[in-house]
């Protein structure tokens, strides 16, 4: 088979490595992590990508991908098959499964997740996960001051400290693709900042490296020339509509 695959770029390495060594001729694309914040917009960039691989010579177009702030939602298949995993986020395809990932956030749902791609990609260095608890507090609140005022300055650093309460845990998740070291190392840090416990999990590519295979049992969508991805509200996650 000739495979398109269309990634979150928090998800480089894992994408790579199993295309590497897939038994089918992939083409890894990869897509920015900072168009998680604006789900319109990644819905629309990977519409018009799936739209355009589809008069090109591939067999499928896999999506590394989860619902991800439901930007996949919607996304239809057009000549080709389209597949995705059953998962609502990245860290499901972090932790390698749906079951492992439900009975991580069943024992622990206040927890804070790294992966080295994810830090590495991140768009501001001096932010941990884009909303400021790897900066220093007081410069901050500088930074802050500066760019809202003072009054607007003083109500965001409250909703941060209302917000990072919710949190216990800080959790590394090594895949043992590239040295993580340095972020496991900033995430302890973090998690003793916050009085939180930090704990690192090992990784499993096994979900991916199956998307890119083509081993697509019932933990993968796969939808039919015309179909759609929309929401299911039970295990499924996603189905074809």
């Amino acid at each position: 088979m000739k495979i398109k695959c269309l990634s979150c770029n928090a998800l480089t390495r894992m994408t790579y490595f199993c295309a590497a060594l897939s038994p089918h001729q992939v083409d890894v694309e990869l897509f920015e992590l900072g168009l998680h914040n604006q789900p319109s917009e990644l819905h629309k960039r990977l519409q018009a990508r799936i739209d355009e691989v589809s008069v090109e010579p591939y067999d499928a177009i896999v999506l590394a991908y989860g619902l991800c702030g439901q930007s996949t939602l919607g996304l239809t298949a057009r000549r080709i098959p389209l597949v995705m995993p059953r998962a609502h986020d990245c860290i499901t395809l972090f932790l390698g499964s749906r079951q492992r990932y439900q009975i991580e956030f069943e024992n622990e749902p206040g927890t804070y997740w790294y992966t080295l791609d994810y830090i590495e990609r991140r768009e501001n260095p001096n932010v941990t996960l884009g909303f400021g608890l790897g900066a220093d507090p007081a410069k901050q609140y500088e930074e802050y001051v500066e760019k809202y005022g003072k009054d607007n300055a003083d109500y965001l650093m409250e909703v941060m400290s209302t917000w990072q309460t919710h949190y216990q845990r800080a959790a590394f998740i090594d895949l043992n693709l590239g040295n993580g070291e340095s972020v496991a190392t900033e995430a302890a840090v973090i998690a003793q900042r916050r009085n939180w416990r930090f704990e690192r999990l090992e990784g499993d590519i096994g979900l991916i490296r199956r998307l890119i295979e083509a081993e697509w049992d019932d933990d993968f969508l796969v939808l039919q020339p015309g179909q759609k991805i929309e929401r299911a509200y039970d295990a499924q996650v996603v189905v074809a509509g």
